[in-house]
């Protein structure tokens, strides 16, 4: 090498590395950067560990109910298939622990288990596979299925009683159909309206809005307000134009106080915000290169009187985002995978109190429900949190 090359390399180097340190400069800065947002710390001991050697399976939903009770649906057939899992129910009994829970787990605001049950019973079809829990301004309980039979929906009394199945079970996925559904993500309320919006789901890809009282189909839509297509859609590409449909799973349509509703189209990595009526708004786009299961994954807001804040579970990516609701910008994040309290492994549903405590599932191997107390507005890091441990456990 000529001395002339090697001056030039050394200058190249030299210009790289400048480049190098200012750009970690700059993101230093930007991790250093605070903002005003709600703050959180899990309860590491939250909820208190479960009688007769119950264990859960993958934990698919979380609702709350006029009382602050916190109400999980999760599936415990995941645990049968672990043969070191669930050990009492091994043919013959291998030990004495465990045997997975009833599919339905009531706990109080300290964490106790209240309450247990659901499973099949006279009367009603339970899905193949459950999927979602929700609690309405009566205090009953609302499930969905997104096993390949499950297009209906069913309906309890807070204590496990049958009210109500929408639809029946065993039909063929089909968007534009009014009287059944396509295996149902998830059920959400518009208390003052008495409708149902119905996150429709894992077989369609469509909100559907539905008469608390009587189940009947009112009105429905696909992405952008459109009319709903069930076209086989080509595999998510980051950097593809936007599609102009729902992607399955249509994971959560969220109405709010102010006449919106927030759409969870989870594999194409947005929301999408309507009016009730099914007008497009706008959209955000969330952790854009996530492939696979996505990023946006299930959407709770904060309860004071504007909502202001909306809250989004990321199961692929292990944080659940703290947003401004209105503006849709992210002002913070927190969480990490792994499997110790504060972690995350596919966080999958999300869940707010009357106190502003946040409650989040797992579901696959996570199997789990954690809560993260909440300690008031403060300053924040722009830059995901991390595990927030208790300062002082």
């Amino acid at each position: 090498m000529t001395q002339s090359k090697r001056v030039a390399v050394a200058l190249g180097l030299g210009a790289g590395i400048l480049a190098l340190g200012a750009a970690q400069a700059t993101l230093g800065a930007a991790d250093r950067q605070l903002v005003q947002a709600p703050r959180f710390e899990v309860d590491p001991v939250w909820p208190k560990p479960l009688p007769n050697h119950w264990i859960l399976g993958s934990v698919i939903g979380v609702g709350i109910d006029s009382r602050d009770h916190v109400f999980i649906i999760h599936r415990g057939d995941s645990t049968l298939n672990q043969r070191t899992e669930a050990g009492a129910k091994a043919n013959p009994p291998i030990g004495e622990c465990c045997a997975s829970a009833p599919p339905i787990l009531e706990f109080d605001a300290e964490g106790t288990l209240i309450k247990a049950w659901g499973g099949p019973g006279v009367g009603y079809e339970w899905p193949t596979s459950n999927h979602g829990i929700t609690v309405d301004d009566k205090d009953n309980v609302w499930i969905g299925g997104n096993g390949a039979a499950d297009s209906h929906i069913l309906k309890f009394t807070h204590d496990g009683k049958f009210l109500q199945q929408i639809g029946k079970p065993g039909q063929a996925p089909n968007s534009n159909d009014s009287t059944h559904f396509g295996r149902v993500a998830k059920i959400s309320f518009d208390i003052k309206a008495q409708e149902a919006f119905v996150a429709d789901g894992y077989g369609n890809k469509r909100i559907a809005v539905l008469d608390m009282g009587t189940g009947a189909l009112k009105r429905y839509w696909g992405a952008y307000g459109g009319r709903p297509d069930d076209t086989r859609l080509p595999p998510y590409d980051p950097s593809a134009p936007l599609i102009k449909q729902f992607r399955n799973p249509v994971h959560c349509a969220e109405p709010t106080t102010d006449g919106l509703v927030y759409v969870c189209d989870r594999p194409n990595d947005r929301i999408q915000v309507f009016k009730k009526d099914g007008s497009f708004v706008k959209e955000v786009r969330i952790a854009p290169l996530t492939r696979g299961d996505g990023s946006v994954w299930d959407i709770a807001f904060s309860r004071d009187a504007a909502q202001k804040y909306l809250y989004l579970a990321d199961g692929k990516n292990e944080r659940v985002y703290v947003m401004d609701r209105q503006s849709l910008e992210i002002l913070t994040s927190f969480g990490d995978g792994g499997r110790q309290p504060g972690q995350f492994f596919a966080v999958h549903s999300i869940a707010t109190d009357s106190k502003g405590n946040i409650y989040t599932t797992e579901t696959y191997e996570g199997k789990r429900l954690q809560k993260f107390a909440y300690k008031g507005l403060g300053s924040v890091t722009r830059a995901n949190q991390g595990v927030l441990w208790p300062k002082n456990p």
